[in-house]
């Protein structure tokens, strides 16, 4: 799957036309002044107002950096500039790493149902950048975004295994699958239910990739995925308006495979477990019911208050299987909740940890690369809320407690691994507004942020 120009950052120099950096008030000089003025360029935030020559050939721009410049800015430049090589000039130094990054998460395009060329918009950056590294950040993020941007019916649980198969083929990574039937009979009885009523050729499955798992002397690092790859709801059946973008519900799977990948391609000073549970919440004769009991991975009867709270129900087999590889780190990404996005919005996804020493490792990193996500409590005072008479927790939380994001993320914590540090990062996944560099759809959240905690924790 690739979406991004291999070439969108380069040291290449030779030919490359400059995008000057104008302050709010800059003063210009001569014919770029009169040109300014006429155009009303002001170097207002976000402003762009391309430069000709006088044979009328382009021969630059200038852009907008309002009262400060913020290189996050540069990720809608990527999709406003004209085909060709460019390069920044006024760039501060040490923002040209954070510049460029932002230019190629803003270069990708999901064309794959359109009959589109590449945009040819590429960024020549100083030699002290990492062209590589930073390419392959972007490379993984678009993976995931198109992942999340390809319709249910060609991103089924079956070609989530095929991302899945690619990436620990390519790194020499163990693969293995339990597919349909095969479930019960190993003992993930919660995806089994959950995915069981759709058609045999989107059988649910668990897909586990290990990589480096010889290395015994180095810590072991789970990720773990939410793939329902469209959510109905289930017999609670959801609306046609909440319906609409459930293709984006198997984000988290998106987000823990492209991010294993990273792990793999750095190869960094671990030992690394990916785990997905792949489903889809089909509505059939066969659907799991309100009011059912159903067993766990654990061993914890789990009473069925609403089929539509259907991936804590999946994400609880797969991280007590995370919890069997006594891992030293555990992150899980899912986009879970609507609750997340009241409290939140879609910009800014929670992150629930008991991990002091992970919850500031994991802000400061999120602060670092302009990844933002902002911690939440695993408030014991609503663990109440999951009670049930009948069973040994329930999947929808009681009214009263009310604060559903932070429920359900109680709900994965009995499930979660206690050998060490664990995080539950409710996401989004999705850009509801469509703008330069921004497209509506698929979104990488937080998935930078922790490729920067790990590669701070566990550089070789």
């Amino acid at each position: 799957m690739s979406v991004l120009h291999p070439d969108v950052l380069t040291h290449d120099t030779e030919g490359a036309l400059p995008v000057r950096l104008i302050g709010r008030g800059q003063a210009l000089s001569g014919a770029e002044a009169v040109w300014a003025k006429a155009h009303d360029f002001t170097g207002k935030a976000g402003q762009l107002l391309m430069l000709a020559g006088p044979d009328g050939a382009l021969v630059g721009a200038m852009f907008g950096t309002g009262d400060r410049f913020d290189p996050v800015s540069v990720r809608g430049l990527a999709a406003r500039l004209p085909a060709g090589l460019w390069r920044l000039e006024g760039l501060p130094g040490d923002q040209a790493e954070r510049a460029a990054q932002a230019f190629a998460l803003g270069s990708y395009r999901f064309d794959r149902y359109k009959a589109r060329q590449p945009s040819g918009v590429r960024l020549s950056v100083p030699a002290h950048v990492d062209v590589e590294a930073l390419s392959r950040i972007a490379a993984a993020c678009a993976l995931a975004r198109e992942m999340i941007d390809t319709p249910a019916a060609d991103m089924g649980p079956l070609q989530i295994e095929t991302v899945a198969r690619e990436i620990a083929e390519a790194h020499e990574a163990a693969f293995t699958v339990t597919t349909g039937e095969a479930l019960l009979e190993e003992n993930y009885p919660a995806v089994h239910a959950v995915g069981r009523a759709a058609t045999t050729e989107r059988a649910p499955r668990v897909i586990e990739i290990g990589w480096n798992l010889k290395r015994t002397d180095l810590p072991l690092v789970a990720l773990v995925g939410k793939g329902v790859v469209f959510d109905t709801g289930g017999l609670d059946i959801k609306s046609a308006a909440g319906m609409r973008n459930m293709k984006k519900d198997m984000g988290g799977a998106a987000h823990a495979l492209a991010l294993g990948r990273l792990v793999m391609q750095a190869g960094l000073a671990v030992r690394l477990v990916v785990l997905v549970a792949a489903v889809e919440n089909a509505v059939s004769a066969d659907a799991f019911r309100p009011g059912d009991i159903l067993n766990s991975r654990k061993g914890l009867s789990i009473e069925i208050g609403n089929t539509d709270a259907e991936g804590r129900l999946i994400l609880a087999d797969v991280l007590t299987r995370a919890s069997e590889h006594a891992p030293d780190l555990t992150l899980d990404f899912a986009t879970l909740t609507g609750a997340a996005r009241i409290a939140l919005g879609p910009e800014l996804p929670p992150l629930y940890t008991d991990d002091e020493a992970l919850a500031s490792d994991l802000l400061a990193a999120a602060s670092a690369v302009g990844d933002p996500m902002w911690r939440m409590p695993l408030w014991p005072g609503y663990v109440a809320a999951l009670e049930t008479e009948i069973a040994d927790v329930k999947n929808d939380s009681s009214a009263w407690a009310q604060a559903g994001s932070v429920t359900a993320a109680l709900f994965l914590q009995k499930f979660a691994p206690t050998t060490g540090a664990w995080a539950h990062l409710d996401i989004f996944a999705w850009n509801p507004r469509a703008r330069p560099g921004w497209p509506e759809g698929g979104e990488a959240q937080a998935m930078r942020a922790c490729f920067e905690m790990l590669s701070r924790r566990y550089a070789i």
